[in-house]
């Protein structure tokens, strides 16, 4: 009996029933393109598993994110925290042209927001523009998300705003001296964050709570 081909990568023998895909794949694959090319259900066996008991890298990898994370995060208050993930959700909007291209995109959009919001601090209000097309774009989807919270009554103070956007432009540009990943090594990490929470979608932003 001719052994059945894993169709995701058309090599290996499948033997693991995919819940996704509707048939049976490699075990290679469904390590590797979990959540990544295959949206898994929540309710696979093999996801829930993984999430219990990661493999020995995944682990090491967490605790080198959590390593250069915690003492930027340190920094901030609680609010500010709180800032700073809903900017990085931006980071990963979805959407034509939407995700930069690199971790020097991020800085600059960064940079630019901070430097808008610490001028609005001081009671002028003046737009600060990163010099590149990709990093103008994400800074005015930071800048968008902030503004819509404040519509919603949340009080978000300019100091606090531009605080996490100095914390984001720190870690965009200091990523790849620590993490793997080289000139996407911050935008790698918002993606593991984000994969590890519930995932807001371009409709479905994490929220901020009103004091």
């Amino acid at each position: 009996m001719a052994r059945t081909k894993c169709p995701a990568c058309g090599t290996r023998r499948a033997r693991r029933a995919c819940p996704a895909l509707g048939q049976q794949i490699c075990t290679v694959c469904c390590g590797t393109k979990r959540l990544v090319e295959i949206a898994c259900p929540s309710d696979c066996s093999y996801l829930r598993s993984a999430d219990a008991h990661p493999p020995a890298v995944v682990q090491r990898q967490q605790e080198r994110d959590l390593g250069f994370l915690l003492p930027l995060l340190g920094q901030l208050t609680e609010r500010q925290q709180q800032i700073a993930l809903l900017l990085q959700a931006a980071v990963r909007a979805d959407g034509p042209d939407a995700a930069p291209r690199s971790d020097a995109d991020v800085e600059q959009a960064a940079k630019a927001t901070a430097e808008t919001f610490e001028t609005a601090s001081r009671g002028i209000v003046y737009e600060h523009r990163a010099t590149s097309l990709d990093a103008q774009r994400l800074a005015s989807r930071m800048q968008a998300l902030i503004e819509e919270q404040r519509k919603e009554g949340v009080r978000l103070p300019d100091g606090d705003v531009a605080a996490a956007a100095r914390c984001i432009e720190t870690a965009a540009r200091d990523a790849r001296g620590v993490l793997d990943g080289g000139d996407g090594a911050y935008l790698a990490l918002v993606a593991r964050l984000l994969k590890s929470m519930a995932k807001p979608t371009s409709d479905e932003q994490p929220r901020i709570v009103a004091p």
